[in-house]
């Protein structure tokens, strides 16, 4: 199973901003986590981040061979019907998910332009967000 984990726009900044929302974890150690849930599994991961709206989708576009994708789209979620459209368009089954909880926030980032049509939302969680939902890929489509 190939799983694509797709972050946005100042993911790569974990572990110096907002620590009261996104905790103290960096990048680095985010992915190594996630590896590390991953071992002894029959999963082969894709990281990739970008600040750039244009790399996320020619990420998605070229992810066609991905079974899954696991997608924290930062500030995209709230503003990119263009990454929506690219989703979609690729019709691979995807989970949004958020390390802080986007409903308690600021009104703004209480609107998705992925949640409904995404297979699931995950929010609130800090990085076990990731980890749900790779387990539910790794069970759903094995």
């Amino acid at each position: 199973m190939k799983i694509l984990i797709l972050n946005g726009p100042n993911i790569n900044l974990l572990g110096v901003r907002e620590k009261e929302h996104y905790g103290t974890i960096n990048y680095h150690q985010l992915i190594e986590k996630i590896h590390s849930h991953c071992e002894g599994k029959d999963i082969i991961l894709d990281f990739f981040q970008s600040n750039s709206e244009g790399a996320l989708i020619d990420k998605i576009q070229t992810s066609i061979n991905s079974d899954a994708i696991v997608i924290n789209g930062g500030a995209y979620t709230h503003t990119s019907i263009a990454i929506r459209d690219a989703l979609l368009a690729v019709n691979i089954p995807f989970i949004e998910v958020h390390l802080s909880n986007t409903s308690g926030r600021e009104d703004f980032r209480h609107h998705s332009y992925f949640s409904d049509v995404a297979d699931g939302v995950i929010t609130g969680l800090g990085p076990h967000s990731y980890l749900l939902a790779i387990d539910y890929f790794y069970s759903a489509l094995k």
